[in-house]
C-alpha cells in the first residue's frame, strides 16, 4: 500500500494466540501492537496511529464490542476485524451493526486471517478505485465518498467505510438495481448469510441517515438487490 509498514492494533487476551498472531503478522511485514485487555487497547489506540484494528470480543475489563464503540466514536472509518469464540447469529449481527468490516470465529486459519485483513485494507484504501466520481448530490444531501461525509444544510455526518462504499454503489446505480450479490462480494468479499444480514443492517442505517428528505427512497427489490431513487 505505502512504503511504511501497515500498523495493526491487536487486542487479544489469550496470551498464546496473541503472540502467535503478532509474530505471524510481523513475519509478513506488518507492525503489530498487542494488548491483553480492551482498556489498554483503547489507551494504545488514543496514543498511536493504526491502519486496522483486530479485536477479540471476549476480553477482561472492557470487551471487544465496547472497545469498538469507543474506537468508532474516535475514528468512524477505522477498519475493524472481530475475533471471537462466539458463534451465535446475534453476536455476529451485533458486530456488523457496530461497523465491523469482518468477523472470524475461533478456531480459524491464520492464513485466512491474513487474507481477510489484506482484503479489508484493499477495500479501505483511500485511493481504491470505485469510479472517478467522488461527490454526489442526493436530493438535499451532498455525499462526499472521499471524505466519507453526508451533509444536509449545516449538518455533516461522518460515515464508516462500509456505509460510504455501499452508498457510493447505490449512487452510481441511481434509479437502477444494485445487485445484492455484487455488493456483497465487492464490499463484504463474500455473500455468506451473516454478511447478507450485515448489509441489511447498513441499508437500514442509510435509510435513516437520508430520512430528512422524503423524496429519497432505498427500495428493496426482493431477492435481487436495492434501488436508490430520488
Amino acid at each position: 500500500m505505502e512504503n511504511r509498514k501497515i500498523r495493526v492494533l491487536l487486542a487479544e487476551d489469550d496470551e498464546n494466540l496473541g503472540f502467535l498472531l503478532k509474530e505471524y503478522l510481523q513475519a509478513k511485514d506488518y507492525e503489530v501492537d498487542l494488548y491483553k485487555d480492551g482498556e489498554k487497547a483503547f489507551k494504545g489506540f488514543q496514543n498511536n496511529y493504526y491502519d486496522i484494528c483486530i479485536l477479540d470480543v471476549m476480553m477482561p475489563i472492557k470487551d471487544g464490542f465496547t472497545l469498538a464503540k469507543e474506537i468508532r466514536m474516535s475514528n468512524g472509518t477505522m477498519p475493524i476485524l472481530f475475533l471471537t469464540a462466539k458463534s451465535m447469529k446475534e453476536d455476529v449481527i451485533e458486530g456488523f451493526a457496530l461497523g465491523a468490516d469482518d468477523y472470524m470465529t475461533k478456531p480459524f486459519s491464520i492464513e485466512e486471517l491474513l487474507m481477510r485483513l489484506e482484503a479489508i485494507l484493499r477495500r479501505t484504501r483511500k485511493d481504491s478505485p470505485l469510479t472517478e466520481q467522488s461527490q454526489f448530490q442526493i436530493g438535499k444531501y451532498i455525499f462526499d465518498a472521499t471524505k466519507q461525509t453526508l451533509q444536509i444544510d449545516n449538518d455533516v455526518r461522518k460515515l464508516t467505510t462500509k456505509e460510504s462504499e455501499l452508498l457510493k454503489y447505490l449512487c452510481i446505480n441511481k434509479n437502477s438495481l444494485l445487485d445484492r450479490n455484487f455488493a456483497l462480494k465487492t464490499i463484504w468479499v463474500d455473500d455468506s448469510y451473516f454478511n447478507a444480514r450485515s448489509m441489511d443492517v447498513y441499508i437500514t442505517k442509510l435509510r435513516k441517515y437520508l430520512s430528512d428528505d422524503p423524496t429519497i427512497e432505498i427500495i428493496n427489490v426482493r431477492g435481487k438487490g436495492f434501488k436508490l431513487i430520488y
